[in-house]
């Protein structure tokens, strides 16, 4: 069985070895993701030429995913690099402390973000350190926030914070991002993933930045809205609608929503991406204990699973890829649940179709070809395509068919790593339906798809090689083409 939700994969100091990024990608990795919140931008432009290498290595296309660090809403750093907070204990955030070089002590601490004096209010919670210390703000004296210690503990320097609820005014894109965004074009990365947006403006300035970046590369990378403050759930939709897919970020999110609403709205993002024809990847601590444990948690494995059960095109690791001692044994291990998940699926194609209405006619023919292929138990189905536009579509709805995107396109079959159900495979498309169709049989034998004899269903546009001209639907039995 083939398995249909992807992998994403963090790389960093544990997989930036050439030997083992290829073992990860033998084992499953379809897209890498290079987490620019670490290093130089050079160490970037290497890490995406070892992937490339490595990816070539296996024989495979593999996307590379940048994803923006987003602002620095952070303490500054300690004395001793750390301190112990007891519930009770009074604690002050001094944006002004620390430009002259001071440390942070058991008093007060520095903040990365000087606005946030002015995006707090008395009464309002502050989380530092992922919602492990409990803030109270009892005043704020100029560029000082006064707080009381709720939840105390080890405090360590550098940690983020967050306001319970949301409403930091920090812009989703710093300068830091802008210069990032055209590193990442340097490399031509086909995911480019924002942090922290508020509106579909966050978005589509930073396609904006993108496309020009990219422009000396004649590159446009796909991109993706990190779902982690408050603010982005009421326009999620909106968000969407200038996005090319969504990332479930539920370490922010959880902590400005509560952990008990995560699991609800994750649902809730994974079915509108599916509903819009975007894309939905479910990230951080999916297999957390693998950063130091050879297996998952049994409630690592439910998690994951669910998030296939949800929809989601893809899961995400972080740490336990890019720091962790068992790189590899995550990817397996995260491969193998999916598998095991996708066979409990529940097709419900026939309830997708209701209602509705087609505004393009490439999307009335992936409509019409995943129907077809449900009723007839085809053993594939087959779209030459230009975009891979064709292939997404129908990777949005649940068929227990396998998806072969055929393309010409190198940068085509990169992004479509994260499709779904949606495997992708180099095709020229010269010399007519009938030469292309023979083409496309022999490939797909070639690979052991299928054989002599099986039943495909083939789509593709007339003039061939032409993006968004998918107009021709075949149902053609493997061998007529000889």
């Amino acid at each position: 069985m083939q398995r249909g939700t992807k992998i994403v994969a963090t790389i960093g100091p544990a997989s930036s070895d050439f030997d083992v990024l290829v073992r990860m990608i033998r084992a499953g990795v379809d897209v890498v993701r290079l987490n620019f919140s670490h290093g130089r931008a050079q160490d970037h432009i290497d890490r995406a030429n070892l992937v490339r290498r490595a990816a070539a290595e296996c024989g495979r296309e593999v996307a590379i995913m940048a994803d923006m660090q987003g602002p620095k809403i952070r303490i500054g750093k300690f004395e001793n690099n750390k301190i112990e907070l007891a519930n009770g204990d009074k604690f002050i955030l001094d944006a002004r402390y620390g430009d002259n070089g001071e440390l942070g002590n058991q008093e007060r601490v520095g903040l990365d973000y000087k606005a946030l004096p002015r995006d707090v209010r008395p009464g309002d919670t502050l989380l530092l350190n992922d919602g492990l210390i409990v803030l109270i703000v009892d005043k704020i004296v100029g560029h000082e926030i006064h707080t009381t210690v709720k939840v105390g503990g080890e405090l360590s320097n550098n940690k983020g914070i967050n306001r319970l609820g949301g409403g930091l005014t920090a812009p989703a894109l710093t300068a830091k991002d802008m210069e990032d965004i055209k590193t990442a074009m340097r490399f031509q990365a086909d995911y480019l993933a924002i942090s922290f947006p508020k509106s579909a403006t966050d978005m589509e300035m930073a396609r904006q930045l993108a496309n020009i970046a990219g422009e000396p590369y004649h590159h446009k990378p796909l991109m993706i809205a990190k779902i982690e403050r408050a603010e982005a759930i009421p326009v999620l939709q909106e968000i969407l609608d200038a996005s090319d897919g969504i990332m479930v970020a539920r370490g922010d999110l959880a902590v400005e929503v509560g952990n008990a609403a995560v699991p609800a709205l994750q649902k809730r993002m994974i079915q509108m991406a599916r509903d819009s024809n975007k894309l939905a990847i479910t990230a951080t601590q999916m297999m957390e204990s693998m950063i130091v444990n050879a297996v998952p948690t049994r409630a690592e494995v439910s998690d994951v699973a669910n998030a296939v059960l949800d929809g989601t095109d893809a899961v995400m690791t972080s740490a336990e890829t890019a720091a962790g001692k068992y790189p590899v044994e995550t990817v397996e291990m995260m491969s193998a649940i999916c598998l095991e998940a996708e066979r409990s699926e529940y097709n419900k194609l026939e309830a997708d179709f209701l209602n509705v209405q087609f505004t393009r006619i490439d999307q009335s023919i992936a409509y019409a070809t995943l129907f077809t292929a449900h009723h007839l138990n085809v053993k594939a189905i087959v779209a030459l395509t230009e975009s891979g536009s064709t292939a997404l579509w129908m990777s949005r709805h649940r068929v227990n068919t396998p998806i072969f995107a055929l393309t010409p396109s190198q940068t085509t079959q990169r992004k479509a790593s994260l499709y779904r159900n949606v495997q992708a495979f180099p095709l020229q498309q010269e010399g007519g339906s009938h030469a292309v169709l023979a083409k496309a049989e022999e490939l797909l034998m070639s690979v052991g798809v299928v054989k002599k004899g099986d039943m495909i269903v083939v789509t593709w546009g007339s003039p061939m090689g032409q993006a968004g001209s998918t107009n021709a639907l075949k149902i053609v039995r493997v061998g007529e083409y000889e």
